[in-house]
Formats: structure tokens, sequence, C-alpha cells
């Protein structure tokens, strides 16, 4: 996982669900509020895993970006 101010990126790479998914709430958890993390996956199901992830722990899926061998899913922390 690299930090900088305004993102978090989570590299998912190589891991295969629900292991994605579970990095990426990890990462929620010590994310605060407002933070926008970025899950780099290359397993075709974080397309349905982490959108469904998002919308039920109440955070906003801004985009995912599935036009390459890597997937890109852009979530922002809320509350």
């Amino acid at each position: 996982m690299v930090t900088t101010p305004s993102k978090i990126i989570v590299d998912a790479r190589g891991h295969r669900c629900p292991a994605p998914t579970l990095l990426l709430q990890r990462a929620m958890r010590r994310a605060p509020v407002g933070a926008v993390l970025i899950l780099l996956a290359d397993d075709p199901m974080v397309r349905i895993d982490a959108p469904h992830y998002a919308r039920e722990a109440g955070h906003h899926l801004v985009s995912i970006d599935a036009g390459t061998e890597v997937i890109r899913v852009t979530i922002r922390k809320v509350g």
C-alpha cells in the first residue's frame, strides 16, 4: 500500500477473491474520512465485490476502470 496526502493505493494484483476486497476493507478502516482509495486488481470478481462492499459500507464508488489488464476501482471514504 502506498499513501499520498489525498490518495491511498491498495495494490491487490496477483490476489484472488476475496483477498482484494479484504485488503480494501483493511485500508478503508485506517483511512481518514474523505480519503480516496484506489484498488488495483487483476481478478475480474473485483468488478462485483468492490462496488458491493462500498455500497454496503456506505462509501462512494467514484469509478471502475476495467479497460486494461489491471482493474482500477476508486472509492471515497464517507463517514
